[in-house]
Formats: structure tokens, sequence, C-alpha cells
């Protein structure tokens, strides 16, 4: 497909990494040629420097050929704009805008289709949501839902005391004593899909594919004690910490709200119900911190400006004995870091709002058999995708056993009707099946049939 960029920054760079390597035929559009150059030299692509919003500049992007608009420049009114003035150029043409500001959400929704949206994504509100989940069901480093939020792929790091250590994946269920799939391990900074004779060892982290009764009675059965949180403690008054604050708090969740900037303070303690504690000061400042009780919260969430302010905090919150820790990073890249430190789970904004992204994209391509979900597992070395079987889908109910699959590809998951199915050999998928995958990133996945060799 052409698809056009508008907007170089970190989503516009990670948005480049991700369709490049899908063969889509790409132009970016930024103000700064520097960054375009960049671009251009590092993916092959297309570049255009000026305005996105301006007509002029996107004729010379080509936009009356292109099937796609994506505007993710740092100004949301910029991105309308750019939406707008290309469906007002071509008719035809589907665009996707970033929209940031909390005044706009429903604004928006209501006019969508005067301001000729596709597809509008709010990465911070995404956050917001992700960590509230998390928040919500402690004891995973991460947590994906799929076929309607009946199945779910889990993280889990492994410590030295943990029960599952050193045990093969054949013989794990008669330790967790219920119907789980590991799909994937990253070990080291590698990710492995496993097969029956790999061997977890301290230190991996794991992930695990069942229905939510079952990682329920795993956690119980791994001696993984885990309470509803009751207070929360959130570092940083951003977009992400408004969101989120608000969310706790209608959940009945006492929320401490820690910001340095005095006037942004104040603008919270406006916005945000009266149940949240606002609080102006440091929090890399210890005796704040102590004062404010951090040993006695349930939960700590780090999301200042910083990635090394934020993952300092976690390790800080993680000393204190805080039973869950999540840090907000700004980049992945950091990767092999992040694996080292003790800093909880990870969530990243940016890579949450591609994701998104990129299944639109691929619905595009292939509106018959798309995947209906995506996630990015073991920091963006795996995607794991739900399909639904159709009459086109080869291999219907046809033993697992009998069917080749490409290399690193594994089924995770069957759900048929309101049964959830944990896959041998013997299993098989019907038309109208969830089928859960689990696959090394960079492999061109567009409908089920993609799978087998």
């Amino acid at each position: 497909m052409k698809i056009i960029i508008a907007g170089d920054g970190k989503v516009g760079l990670t948005l480049t990494q991700k369709l490049a390597a899908e063969g889509h035929d790409l132009t970016l559009i930024d103000s700064k040629q520097s960054v375009l150059d960049s671009s251009i030299e590092r993916f092959d692509v297309m570049g255009v420097q000026g305005n996105c919003a301006s007509m002029a500049v996107l004729e010379r992007a080509d936009v009356r050929k292109a099937d796609l608009l994506i505007a993710v420049t740092s100004t949301d009114e910029i991105n309308l704009l750019c939406c707008m003035t290309a469906h007002g150029l071509n008719p035809d043409i589907n665009t996707i805008a970033r929209i940031r500001n909390p005044e706009y959400g429903k604004q928006i929704f209501t006019m969508r289709e005067v301001y000729a949206l596709s597809l509008m994504v709010n990465p911070e509100k995404q956050a917001a949501r992700e960590i509230e989940r998390l928040i919500k069901f402690p004891g995973f480093l991460q947590r994906d839902t799929f076929a309607k939020s009946r199945v779910e792929i889990v993280e889990l790091r492994l410590d030295k005391d943990s029960r599952i250590c050193d045990i093969r994946l054949m013989d794990l269920e008669r330790i967790v004593k219920c119907k789980v799939l590991v799909c994937a391990v990253s070990r080291g900074g590698t990710v492995f899909i496993p097969d029956g004779n790999f061997i977890l060892r301290q230190g991996d982290h794991v992930f695990f594919t069942a229905t939510s009764e079952n990682l329920t009675h795993m956690l119980q059965n791994l001696g993984i004690i885990t309470r509803k949180a009751k207070r929360v403690m959130i570092c940083g008054g951003g977009r992400i910490g408004y969101y989120l604050a608000e969310r706790l708090a209608r959940d009945k969740v006492q929320v401490q709200l820690i910001e340095q900037n005095r006037e942004r303070c104040h603008e919270l303690a406006g916005e945000l119900p009266m149940e949240v504690c606002v609080i102006n000061g440091d929090a890399s400042s210890q005796f704040l911190l102590e004062s404010e009780g951090i040993e006695d919260c349930d939960a700590f969430v780090t999301m200042t400006g910083m990635d090394e302010m934020n993952m300092i905090l976690s390790l800080y919150g993680e000393s204190c004995k805080v039973p869950q820790v999540i840090t907000k990073v700004g980049h992945l890249e950091k990767s092999s870091i992040h694996d080292s430190l003790d800093i909880g789970s990870v969530v990243c904004p940016k890579e949450l709002c591609c994701n998104e992204i990129v299944r639109y994209v691929r619905a595009m391509q292939n509106t018959q058999g798309a995947a209906v979900t995506l996630h990015n597992i073991a920091d963006g070395q795996v995607e794991a995708l739900e399909f639904v079987a159709d009459a086109k889908t080869r291999y219907l109910e046809k033993p697992l056993r009998e069917i080749g699959l490409k290399k690193n590809i594994l089924i995770a998951c069957i759900t048929h009707g309101s049964d959830t199915i944990i896959p041998t050999g013997d299993s098989v998928y019907r038309k109208g099946d969830s089928v859960i995958i689990a696959a090394k990133s960079g492999m061109k996945l567009l409908q089920l049939n993609d799978i087998f060799e």
C-alpha cells in the first residue's frame, strides 16, 4: 500500500520501521529536513519537507494516489487539519490521527465524519488503560487479552525461588496444576518460541497463555500472593498521570499524584475528582516519598518525562517492597537494560499506539481474515495475533500434529464458542473459531493461512 506518515518523531519513526519491514510504499513528511534525511537513509523511503497540513506539501507527497495517511505530529490541531485536507484532495483515502488533548476526545467522536477520520489514537490514554489493567489484576508484568477477554497472554519473571525454575515445559502442568501454555521466553535479550523440552531458568521472562481463571490458579499454585490495590502513588502529572488518576478514582482507589510543576498541580486539582490527592513536590526526593507513605502503597507508578528517572524511582519502589511497581518508558530500544533491572512492569505508550495502527493497516490490506487483535510481547520481539478461521482457512478440523507451521510460529490457543482450548497435537480448529498465534516479529502474517508452510 502507498502510505503517507506525517510527523517523523518517536511514533512516526517506529511506524516507519514497522511498515517498511512489511513492504509498504512509504512517504514521510516532516518540517525538519535533517530528521527526514536520517529516516530516508535508514529505511529507503521517500521524504517531503514542509508543513503536512499544507495542500501544496500533501500534493508533493502524492496524496491523491495514497491509500492511507497517518498524522502523528506533536500538535493535535495540525494532525486534524492534515487529515481533513488529505480527505479533501483524495476522498478515498483512509486517515489516522494522533489526538492527545483530553478536551478533544468527545468532540472528535461525535464529529468524526466532519474531521474525516478513519481512526483516532491517543497513546497516553492507551497507556493509562494498560496500567489500570495491571493494577486491577496484579501478579504479572504484562497482560494482553484476546477472544473478547476470555484468553490472556501474561508475562512472569522467574526469580531464584520460583517453583518452576529448572523445569522442562512438558512437566509444567504437574506444578501449576492447570492448563497453561508457554508461548515465548525472553532470556538475556534473546527470545525463544519453545517446545516441550525447553527448560526454564532463573531470570527468564516467561509468557503464558491461558484463561483468566487458570492464570489465577497458576499464581496461587506458584505461591504468588496478589491483592487488589487500594492505594496507588503516581509520580508525574502529565497526560498519562491525569488519565490514570481519573480512571483509578472512578474505581474507588485512593490516589496520590506527585507533580513538580506548581501550575500543573493547580490544573490537575481542578480537573480531577476531589478524591485524588495532588502533591506539589519532587518525586525524586526520598524524604517526600517516605513522608507520603510509599512503603504502605499497593502500587507505585513512575511516569515522569525521563526514562532514566522513572527507572531509578522504580528501583527505589522495589527496595521499599511495594507489591506492584509499574514503569513508563518512551524507548523500548533499551530493553536489555529493562531486563537487567528490577523495575516491575514496563509500559511504552509509543508501542501501544503503533500496534493499533499496524493492526489497522493489516486489516486494510486484507479485509477478509485479517487479525482482529494484535499485541507485541517480549519487548516487541514477538507478535501475538488473533485470527478467526473462515471457510478459506486451510486444515479445518485437521489435528495440529498433521499441520506444518512455519518456523518460529506457535498456535497458543483456540476458542470454540465459550470453550477455550490450550492446544495439543490432537486439537483441531473449526470455521468460526478464534486462533491465537505467537510468532517472531518481522514475519508478514496478514491472515491465518500465512502461518502454514
